[in-house]
């Protein structure tokens, strides 16, 4: 059975990010809640967390997963970013904006893309997201919470909690945080190419 945890938007309870960070340390499958829409998230090094995620989503292994980092120093981290694409970000930043980028050797094989070598990575703008990836001290690994037949990701807490109380081990409600993906942008050529238009606005990198 899935923990739950209520908490506020702006000012989350520290105790309640604490003990959700912790269970992630120990390899916990949570949701939480983003500047775009509710998500999946699991620690770096959780080998069963991805399998979950796939699970859970009946994603394949082309699937790309995105890192989620609290800001640019960690996202520089994983991947690899030369002057005109890192001033790209850092204008879209933090938001709702997935870009997929080179990976570097800090990002486990299995999470980046098969072929490509590229992963996703994201910085949210959202205060209880960033308290938890602050407490973590390192990226989440991430997949949108939009379940199969479903149209739109999930977005009341007490109804994830319901569907989901077998399948993950907490859930951490914010509240309604929106049901529209982030708009992916694939800037693995340099060049800045729209996977999917959601819910940041496509025109810069049109």
């Amino acid at each position: 059975m899935a923990k739950y945890f209520d908490v506020h938007p702006d000012n989350p309870q520290p105790r309640s990010i604490r003990q959700v960070a912790d269970g992630i340390r120990a390899g916990d499958l949570v949701v939480y809640p983003t500047d775009s829409c509710y998500a999946l998230g699991c620690g770096l090094g959780s080998r069963d967390g991805v399998d979950r995620i796939r699970a859970v989503r009946q994603l394949d292994d082309r699937h790309h997963f995105t890192l989620v980092c609290r800001d640019f120093a960690q996202l520089g981290q994983f991947v690899r970013l030369d002057n005109d694409v890192f001033r790209a970000l850092k204008a879209a930043t933090p938001g709702r904006y997935t870009f997929i980028l080179p990976a570097t050797k800090d990002v486990p094989r299995r999470l980046s893309h098969p072929r490509k070598k590229t992963v996703g990575v994201r910085i949210p703008d959202h205060a209880v997201a960033q308290a938890l990836l602050a407490e973590l001290g390192e990226p989440l690994l991430s997949s949108t919470l939009l379940l199969p037949g479903d149209e739109d990701p999930l977005t009341v807490g007490w109804e994830i909690k319901e569907r989901l109380d077998h399948v993950v081990d907490a859930v951490l409600d914010s509240g309604d945080c929106g049901t529209e993906p982030t708009t992916v942008v694939d800037f693995s050529d340099g060049v800045p190419e729209i996977v999917r238009k959601g819910a940041g606005d496509p025109a810069p990198f049109e």
